[in-house]
């Protein structure tokens, strides 16, 4: 017996709004139980998490520093070979180092949960979207993903600790030492962690405000300048030392960023104008 084109596959039927409200329901359910569950295992393991990973900025074996210093010889810039031993960590507050150890904690277990809670999310809204729009989107979650990750370790090894190691250096006085509150410096490294991992997702809103028209590649072109002049300022107050080097280090992925976003605009710019056409 054939059966009827007219019979609507069950995948395929249109949910009610409260069958869209329990899906939701559901998907955040299992996001909430995900990031715990990853937040949870950071927090068992707090010897790896902060000895290996938040405090290792401190220590002059860190990678970041053994790799400026070995450049910093080959060229002859002994200014590249940073001491990070320049100030001490202290906790001020009863439970300050709970505290620490709680927000660490559940921002490393965002941080890992990240690609599941990305793809939670892409399961929730693929049905409401078309074929086009499904296979335009195809990859979205593993990109999304690895733009982070790659905005994350990029903080980490070279943002990070280039900042730590001015800020928590500079003196207005030798009489007046640093002694820096373990929650300033937990704040700072996860603050700057995050933003940068959000920065790094620039292609991606580039890509999506493009597509809707409110911007469009020559008004990227028209900021160039400015932007290339930001990012110097930003790279030459972060660096520890006035060489030239350690500002290209953060200067030159953060423009780089800028033009991959201006060539993904331009692309999807002659792409609405081919098919407009």
């Amino acid at each position: 017996m054939k059966q009827s084109y007219s019979e609507e596959p069950e995948e395929r039927k249109e949910m009610t709004f409260w069958e869209h409200l329990d899906e939701l329901r559901g998907t955040l359910w299992r996001i909430l139980i995900a990031i715990l569950v990853t937040s949870i295992t950071a927090f068992i393991f707090k010897d790896i998490l902060f000895d290996d990973i938040i405090l290792a900025p401190k220590s002059k074996t860190f990678i970041t520093y053994r790799v400026f210093c070995q450049i910093g010889q080959w060229l002859s810039m002994p200014s590249l070979c940073i001491d990070p031993s320049q100030f001490q960590l202290i906790n001020i507050n009863l439970a300050g180092q709970f505290t620490s150890h709680m927000n660490i904690s559940m921002v490393a277990g965002l941080i890992v949960a990240l690609p599941y809670v990305l793809w939670e999310l892409w399961r929730f809204v693929k049905p409401g979207l078309n074929d086009k729009e499904v296979r335009n989107s195809r990859g979205a979650v593993t990109i999304i993903t690895f733009l982070f990750i790659l905005g994350v370790l990029f903080s980490y090894f070279i943002v990070a600790p280039l900042m730590i190691n001015f800020l928590g250096g500079y003196t207005v006085s030798a009489s007046v030492s640093n002694q820096i509150a373990l929650t300033s410096y937990v704040s700072s490294i996860t603050l700057m962690t995050l933003l940068m991992g959000i920065l790094f997702e620039l292609p991606v809103l580039v890509l999506f405000l493009t597509k809707i028209g409110i911007i469009t590649p020559k008004h990227l072109k028209k900021y160039r300048k400015h932007t290339m002049i930001g990012i110097l300022i930003i790279a030459g107050i972060i660096t520890p030392s006035p060489d030239i080097f350690s500002q290209l280090i953060v200067a030159v992925p953060l423009y780089g960023l800028f033009e991959l976003s201006l060539a993904i605009s331009g692309r999807m710019y002659r792409k609405k104008q081919e098919l407009a056409g």
